[in-house]
């Protein structure tokens, strides 16, 4: 099931075509723009949105174009400049040359973490297939952090039911100043009579004949009437449990194999 998360994260890498700004999605401080007005070279600009929403035009002064979508914000800017009677007929071209407003930050376990523009409607698969996908040590679960109204909620997502069921709503769609954190794979460890010692990725549901199989079977004095798991409770404390071949292991468990007496 990893191959499958990662196949389809690649393919997914492999088919995401540049996306042009849309028109349609507010400016936002950070926002790079590149202004011109037909026939007035004079008043071509390159400026940045401030933290406020504001930029600063020849002439007509200080403008507040964040929560604007560019064309909202092109017609404003031409309707000041005609106000003033400064152009009769401005046609004013605003183009967004670096989003930084609206972007989600991807992190942990993905080939190309940082930042990525979303301004247009992007999906989780979409913003980790921006990040290169996953690498070979993700996990199957993925937490999405988002503030809303002065709060941060955190919710859980299984990258193995969308990779099931894609494009259904467990591929939630992003917003800007989401934050996507990969987790790690769990691990177990296997010691002891075995073959190959040491630690291995815990696949999910996976019980201890699996984990020995992981392990590289049984050493030639191992038996699998010896084997023991040291697991951890919620207190910190180590227990010891006597292992059935059917006991699924948990994240961080120790397998210890022992040598049999015959």
């Amino acid at each position: 099931m990893k191959k499958l998360i990662l196949s389809i994260l690649t393919f997914t890498l492999f088919g995401f075509g540049a996306v042009a700004f849309a028109d349609d999605f507010p400016l936002g401080p950070g926002d790079v723009l590149k202004i011109s007005v037909y026939g007035n070279p004079d008043l071509a600009l390159d400026t940045r949105i401030n933290d406020a929403g504001m930029i600063s035009y020849p002439l007509v002064g200080d403008i507040k174009v964040g929560g604007m979508s560019p064309s909202d914000a092109e017609k404003k800017i031409a309707d000041m400049l005609k106000e003033g009677d400064f152009i009769r007929d401005p046609h004013v071209n605003l183009i967004v040359t670096l989003r930084e407003s609206q972007q989600v930050s991807v992190l942990g376990q993905v080939n190309k973490p940082g930042r990525f523009a979303i301004d247009t409607k992007h999906d989780l698969t979409d913003v980790l297939a921006m990040a290169g996908g996953v690498n070979p040590e993700a996990g199957d679960m993925v937490t999405l952090i988002r503030k809303s109204d002065g709060k941060t909620n955190k919710q859980t997502i299984d990258l193995l039911e969308i990779m099931r069921a894609p494009g259904t709503t467990k591929d939630p769609e992003l917003l800007p100043g989401d934050v996507v954190y990969v987790e790690r794979a769990p691990h177990f460890y296997i010691y002891g009579e075995v073959q190959k010692p040491g630690s291995y990725r815990l696949e999910r549901g996976m019980d201890v004949v699996q984990a020995l199989s992981v392990g590289g079977g049984l050493s030639i004095r191992g038996t699998e009437r010896g084997v023991r798991i040291k697991r951890r409770d919620e207190k910190g404390e180590v227990r010891v449990i006597k292992a059935k071949a059917e006991e699924k292991l948990q994240p961080n468990d120790v397998v210890e194999v022992q040598e049999s007496l015959f």
